[in-house]
Parts: C-alpha cells; sequence; structure tokens
C-alpha cells in the first residue's frame, strides 16, 4: 500500500470539524478503497482554543492559513474558511503554487477566481477539486465534468438554495405569509439572521454560475447572473399557480441560446407533475437537459455539516486514488469567454399579476398595450376582492386583481408592456411577474 495521504485542513466549523470526524471514522474503508491511507495531520482555525466535536489531539495546529498551504508535510489544503477574499485566495493560491492539491467548498471564491485557480493548478500539476461547493451531497460537479462529456447540453437549471425552498413550501402548505416563514426558517438555522444573501438569489447565483462553466465549457463569470430573489411572492401568487397547475420555486437556470449563454436566478412557475416541483422543504435538486437523452434529475441535502463534508471526503478520496480531471472539465485556456445573453432577449410565457383598477376602459387599456408589444394571452383570470381596500377609485370600486397567462414572449416586451400600463395610471400597484419554465 502507498504512503498515506497527509491532510492539512483550514476551517474548523460545522463541516470542517465534520470532515475530521468523517476521515477518522472512516480511515480503513477509504484505505480499502483507494489504495493508501488518508490522516489529517495539521489544521488552522481562527481561534485555537474554541471547543470542537472532533479529535485534534494527534494534529499540528498551525496558526496562519497561508502557512498550511505552504507546509511541506501535507500532500493536500482543505479549504473551508470560507469567502470569495483573503484569508482563504491567499491560501489557496499559495497551495496550488507549491503544486499541492486543493478541495474546497468554497462557492463565493470559485464564482469570482474560478478560471485564474483552474489555470494555477493546471501550471503547477495539483488537483483543484470543489464538489461540495454546489450541491453539498448532491454530486452535480462529477456528473457535468467527467459523466457528461459526451453529451450536448442544452440547460441545467434547478434549486439551488434550501432556505428558499423552505420558505415556498411552508408559504404553499401551511398558508403562511413570507416574513411569518423566513422568521420560522431562522429559528430552525436554516436562515442566517441576514437573510438577505440567501433570499434575494445571490447564493443560487454563485453556484449557477459554476454550474454554467462546467455545462458549457466557459468562464466562470458570477456577474453575468440576473438575479432576482422570492421577497415579493405572496400567497396570491402561489394560490393562482396552484389553479393553473403550476407551484413556484427559485430557480437558478443556465441555457445555451443563439444570443449566448442566459444565466439566471429569480422565482419560476414549474409544472406540478414536473420532477423539480415535487421537491420540498430544504432539499435541492438539479436537472441536466442535453440534446440526446432524456433530462437527469439529481435531488439530496444542499446544505448542512454531513452532507457537505461527505462531498469533501469524497474529493480528497478522488486524490487519494490518483483520479485527476481539469477542474471545470477542460483546460483553463479552453474556457471560452462567453457572450452574455442578455435578459431583454429570453423568451418564455409568463405570469403577470395586475391590481387593476376599476375604471371604465382599464381592461382596453392593458389589452391595447400587451397587443402593441404583440403578446398573446394563454389565459386571463378576474378576481374579485370581499373586502375594500383604502385608495378604491369611487365607492364599491376597488381595484380588482386580474391575472394574465401569456404565451411565449421576450422579456423586453413583457416590461415595455407594463411599463406603459404602469404609466397609464390603470392599475393600483407595481405588477408582479414570475417567469414560467416549461419541464
Amino acid at each position: 500500500m502507498s504512503a498515506p495521504l497527509k491532510v492539512g485542513i483550514a476551517g474548523l466549523g460545522t463541516v470542517g470539524a465534520a470532515v475530521k470526524r468523517m476521515l477518522d471514522a472512516r480511515r480503513d474503508a477509504l484505505a480499502g478503497r483507494c489504495g493508501r491511507a488518508v490522516d489529517v495531520v495539521a489544521v488552522t482555525a481562527r481561534t485555537k482554543s474554541k471547543q470542537r466535536d472532533a479529535e485534534l489531539v494527534r494534529c499540528r495546529w498551525v496558526d496562519d492559513p497561508v502557512a498550511l498551504a505552504r507546509d511541506p508535510e501535507i500532500d493536500v489544503f482543505v479549504e473551508l474558511i470560507g469567502g470569495e477574499g483573503d484569508p482563504a485566495k491567499a491560501a489557496m493560491e499559495a497551495a496550488l503554487a507549491a503544486g499541492k492539491s486543493v478541495v474546497t467548498a468554497n462557492k463565493a471564491l470559485l464564482a469570482r477566481h474560478g478560471a485564474a485557480l483552474a489555470a494555477l493548478a493546471e501550471q503547477h500539476n495539483a488537483a483543484l477539486n470543489f464538489e461540495a461547493s454546489v450541491g453539498a451531497a448532491i454530486p452535480i460537479v462529477k456528473t457535468l465534468r467527467d459523466s457528461q462529456r459526451g453529451s450536448a447540453i442544452e440547460r441545467v437549471y434547478g434549486i439551488l438554495n434550501g432556505t428558499c425552498n423552505y420558505i415556498l413550501t411552508r408559504m404553499e402548505r401551511e398558508r403562511l405569509s413570507f416574513e411569518v416563514c423566513l422568521k420560522e426558517a431562522q429559528r430552525l438555522g436554516y436562515a442566517e439572521a441576514d437573510p438577505s444573501f440567501d433570499i434575494e438569489g445571490f447564493d443560487s447565483a454563485q453556484k449557477l454560475a459554476i454550474l454554467a462553466s462546467l455545462a458549457f465549457g466557459t468562464r466562470v463569470d458570477q456577474d453575468a447572473v440576473h438575479v432576482e430573489g422570492i421577497s415579493s411572492i405572496t400567497l396570491a401568487d402561489l394560490d393562482a399557480a396552484d389553479e393553473l397547475g403550476y407551484r413556484v420555486k427559485l430557480l437558478g437556470v443556465a441555457v445555451r441560446t443563439d444570443t449566448g449563454i442566459e444565466q439566471r436566478v429569480h422565482p419560476t412557475m414549474v409544472p406540478k407533475d414536473s420532477s423539480i416541483a415535487q421537491v420540498m422543504g430544504v432539499t435541492n435538486a438539479i436537472t441536466v437537459d442535453a440534446a440526446e437523452i432524456d433530462p437527469i434529475t439529481l435531488v439530496g441535502p444542499g446544505a448542512g455539516g454531513m452532507a457537505t463534508a461527505s462531498a469533501v471526503v469524497s474529493d480528497i478520496a478522488d486524490i487519494a486514488r490518483g483520479v485527476r480531471s481539469a477542474p471545470f472539465g477542460r483546460p483553463a485556456a479552453d474556457l471560452a469567454v462567453s457572450e452574455k445573453a442578455p435578459m431583454q432577449r429570453h423568451e418564455g410565457g409568463y405570469y403577470i399579476r395586475l391590481l387593476a383598477r376599476d375604471r371604465p376602459g382599464t381592461a382596453a387599456t392593458i389589452a391595447t398595450r400587451l397587443a402593441e408589444q404583440n403578446i398573446s394571452m394563454e389565459s386571463i383570470v378576474q378576481r374579485h376582492r370581499g373586502v375594500r381596500p383604502q385608495g378604491g377609485d369611487r365607492p364599491g370600486g376597488a381595484p380588482v386583481p386580474v391575472i394574465l397567462i401569456t404565451y411565449a414572449t421576450t422579456e423586453d416586451a413583457v416590461r415595455t408592456a407594463l411599463a406603459a400600463v404602469e404609466a397609464d395610471g390603470v392599475i393600483a400597484e407595481t405588477p408582479q411577474l414570475i417567469r414560467i419554465e416549461k419541464d
């Protein structure tokens, strides 16, 4: 049997401690599968004195993560510090420059600097593995990088954030408001005290940027992702979706179009009988849609210490076995600078909810503005309110919710039409717009 693979871990939070416990518990099994043992020989974290749920007595403590990254006694540097800047970035660059393989769960760093890090890894003949950065235990990185090499991938999409999926699930099933569900998510530890990174879609956007690079051979570019969150979603939207045969999910979607690679994160209506619509709670799901095969959907826990740690350990085991792949599936020099497909050119169906003023000519005005943009309606539903809100236009004339479902049209056409409707003064609040994604 070969000499043990010596590992240094930077970051001993929930995930880092779980990785150490898992490597210790499965040492013999990993040795049998990999042909060599895997030993954690050195660690670093922000505070040495903190109590941790992992046995660290036999590990050397290194005060500086960059020093650990350069340590001649380690073969693999495991970066679990987080963040797109230093010290995580400096440590990872130091490890790769020293020819040490790196395993990371750091989606923020990869989404911002992935192409440069991949080039550095190749330059120094080091592995850069990051299965845990997207979907935790879901093996989507290996699927796109290794298993789908022969497929012409057209679209990758999915539920990439468990917090948002939990909130939407609770809203739908228990008819609770967004605010109530968010507070419950915070109480249970699914959402941070400042939840904006999750609920406004930025977490999903970083993950989508990585998936798009793997799927389409492009340089990682999180700035190319159009981002919208779920804070505007109401029970009225979920009720309408249910009646129309849809369910609302926050999706990340990367798709090849004639104008470039379209990358977007936003609330989406998906058919209730689709695979992605069945995924509830904090679970994640990612679908790969290729030209030659039926869509493949991978479902599993997308976060949590043990789920993320399992992906980290899998990446370490690959290095122990001598498995080596280009980080993003092809040489870094071959990663294309993709033309960003502007959202204005996005084509698809749309759900539009308007609060129409009860005035003569309102319906005709709305219809005219839509027709001016060549937008065709699949369905129109008018709801009557039982209680008149303040600010009605005349006694008994409270604004009326109107729901429109369009046939395929462009984002630009819809936005232009709705801007004109608002300018006409025939609606009482900003329209709600949700895109429809066919399975």
